[in-house]
This record gives structure tokens, C-alpha cells and sequence, in this order.
């Protein structure tokens, strides 16, 4: 059996960040702008310190009802990032991050080399990874042999005569 492609593969490696006190109205300008659920935010030595989401930014909103609005300016990335981030190291395999994406419910991962942002990692991404996956040995019980099961022409589709 081949290995696993490593996530690194995969991973998108130019990324949107954010700084802790940027203004969070301009992060979700910038979330709609790119068409991104979310992004890495970095301090000011570069380091991982958390994560700001579409699920973070609506919590302006929902914090922000005594109001009957929003709450108002000067509200920084920071106030509303999620702290704790879970990652991925760039060692990991497109399994290691299926694993992870099942098991977590999150949508996407930093890929972390040596504690360094290196790149992240989707559901897409991994979607993407299996598609181009193909098996390595196409197992035929040996009593087919000569008569392999094949699939009606009319359920046979442009890409794949068994799709």
C-alpha cells in the first residue's frame, strides 16, 4: 500500500493573517472580500496565538442586543479570536488531517513546522487530496476471472464507466 500524501501536499500556503489589535470590522471586510470562513491571527513576532472565524465575528452581533446594534468601533481581532488553537504539524499526512477534521468539527487547521506557521489546511483541501487518489491493485476474486461484473452503459457517466 503507498503511503499517505503528506498535508503539505495540499496545505494553502499563502495566507490571509490577522494582527490582535487590527480593527475587527476591517478583518470582516477582508473575510467577505476574499471569500474566507477564517483566518490565523499572528502576533507581532509571527507566532500562532489564535484564530478568528465567521462564528467569532457573529458574536458582535449577539453581544451587542442591549444596543438593538453591533457593537460599536474600536472592537480589535483580539477581543473576539479564539485563543486556543488546535493544529496540525507539517509532518502529518492527508489522514492525520481527515482524522483530525472528523473528529474535531473545526474546518480548517494551521499547519505548524518547528512551532512556525507554515501553511493551513482545509476539508476542501483534503476532498481535493482524494479525489486524485487512484488504487494501487483493483482486486478480482479469482472466481470472476474472465467474467468481471461491469456497469450498465446507461448508469456509466463521462468520467468513469463505474461512477
Amino acid at each position: 500500500m503507498k503511503p499517505y500524501p503528506p498535508i503539505t501536499d495540499y496545505m494553502a500556503t499563502k495566507l490571509v493573517t490577522f494582527l490582535p489589535d487590527m480593527d475587527i470590522r476591517e478583518a470582516i471586510d477582508i473575510l467577505l472580500k476574499k471569500k474566507i470562513s477564517g483566518a490565523p491571527v499572528l502576533d507581532a513576532n509571527g507566532q500562532l496565538i489564535g484564530m478568528l472565524s465567521e462564528a467569532d465575528c457573529l458574536r458582535i452581533l449577539i453581544e451587542g442586543p442591549y444596543n438593538h446594534e453591533p457593537s460599536s468601533a474600536n472592537i480589535k481581532v483580539g477581543d473576539y479570536m479564539s485563543g486556543r488553537v488546535k493544529h496540525i504539524e507539517s509532518s502529518k499526512t492527508i489522514l492525520d488531517a481527515a482524522y483530525e477534521f472528523v473528529h474535531s468539527g473545526y474546518k480548517r487547521l494551521p499547519v505548524l513546522e518547528e512551532g512556525r506557521l507554515v501553511g493551513q489546511v482545509s476539508r476542501v483541501d483534503i476532498l481535493r487530496a482524494i479525489q486524485k487518489m487512484t488504487p494501487a491493485v483493483k482486486h478480482i476474486p479469482d472466481s470472476w476471472r474472465g467474467r468481471e461484473p461491469a456497469m450498465p452503459t446507461y448508469k456509466q457517466t463521462f468520467y468513469g464507466k463505474n461512477s
